[in-house]
């Protein structure tokens, strides 16, 4: 079984790091040891050092927070007692008064290997915070739960954004604690960073094989298997296509209704992407997008984890529904993730070349191709920072 950073903690060398101090803890739901024990409770129990103060990204501390761009405000933690900040509400950056109290700044939080994913840029905001004030920040590693491979274009610093502050992929295939040092040193934050990693974790694990339990980190990741295409399926919060938020199979179910299941897959089909079969389907979301309303689309399946181009099977299922109807497709407009006059679809992809070549009709798979000679560079850039 794989002991991530959070079972390590109090191993030596690494409880040094802790001792003695006032520790502010960033943590969400998926903030779990082996035994489904929360990293709140395992560090207000410890004597070596004085747990002063939790801090929750998006979603919050403990998934108070169901949909996207919901803020929320901070209160006193019922079980510890202890002061909880929240960092997804009137600042996404920890401030001078937040981190008065705290000597060490912990992150513990599940990521799930996708550019976009918010908690890298909670880590990010909050390192920065502690270069600043000369504070130390710890890093528990957790596993990626979609392995080491990267695909996608670099971001275009132009498009930075809370879903995408640094020139990285769109599965970048690093840990947490990877991406960290490759943010200190690489963009130079230039904080006093520590990392505890973990021990018995290989790249090209599963995250079953990993034997930890999966909580889900964001309220609509609720399985690996929707890790695995969120890195293609996240296209879609650009657009008024459903990402079948208001179901039981968020981002793996992909519709609208003006969608003809049957036409699309034989579309999809002729791309012949390794590793998935594209079964037609049709649902009706909850809440969000065409809630109420019967979508047709498609169920990604992933039939081989290794072989599967995530990012390409989402560029491609994106070009094909748009061909199907684009008097009833739409862009979605701003706002998105604080981000007022760039459309959220070139926010998401990083760059806006995406977008403008699908509707030129340019074949998506040639669209991901111009991005090959990018990852080779990062590849190497990031080679510097991996720990496993």
């Amino acid at each position: 079984m794989v002991l991530t950073g959070l079972a390590r903690f109090k191993d030596e060398p690494y409880i040094k790091f802790f001792e003695g101090n006032r520790i502010g803890l960033i943590v969400n739901p998926a903030s779990v040891d082996h035994e489904y024990r929360h990293a709140c409770d395992i560090f207000a129990m410890q004597k070596e050092f004085k747990l002063t103060a939790l801090f929750g990204p998006q979603h919050g501390i403990r998934g108070e927070t169901q949909d996207n761009m919901i803020e929320w405000e901070g209160f006193t933690d019922g079980k510890t007692g202890v002061p909880v900040f929240s960092l997804y509400g009137n600042t996404r950056q920890p401030t001078d008064d937040m981190l008065a109290d705290v000597d060490v700044l912990v992150f513990d939080v599940q990521d799930v290997g996708t550019r976009v994913y918010t908690f890298i840029y909670t880590m990010a905001l909050s390192m920065i915070s502690c270069a600043r004030l000369g504070k130390r920040f710890v890093v528990l590693d957790r596993p990626n739960p979609i392995g080491g491979e990267v695909e996608g274009n670099l971001l275009d610093p132009s498009f930075a954004s809370f879903v995408g502050l640094y020139p990285i992929p769109m599965r970048h295939g690093m840990t947490i604690a990877e991406l960290a040092r490759l943010f200190n040193y690489a963009f130079e934050i230039n904080c006093e960073l520590e990392v505890v990693p973990m021990e018995g974790w290989s790249r090209e694990m599963s995250f079953e094989e990993t034997e930890l339990p999966w909580v889900f980190p964001s309220p609509n990741m609720p399985t690996p298997d929707t890790a695995l295409v969120y890195p293609g399926s996240v296209l879609f919060e650009g657009t008024n296509i459903s990402e079948a938020r208001g179901t039981t199979r968020p981002f793996e179910l992909i519709g609208a209704p003006w969608v003809n299941p049957h036409t699309l897959v034989k579309k999809l089909e002729a791309y012949d992407l390794p590793g998935v079969h594209f079964r037609e389907c049709w649902f009706m979301p909850t809440f969000h997008k065409w809630s109420g309303v019967m979508c047709g689309g498609v169920q990604i399946h992933v039939t081989d984890r290794r072989r599967f181009p995530s990012y390409a099977a989402g560029v491609c299922l994106l070009a094909e529904i748009r061909a199907q109807a684009t008097d009833s497709f739409e862009w979605k407009q701003p706002p998105y993730e604080y981000e007022y006059e760039k459309l959220p679809i070139d926010l998401i992809c990083g760059t806006d070349f995406v977008r403008l070549e699908i509707e030129k009709g340019t074949n998506p798979l040639d669209i991901v191709s111009t991005s090959f000679s990018d990852l080779e560079k990062f590849s190497s850039l990031r080679g510097e920072y991996l720990l496993y």
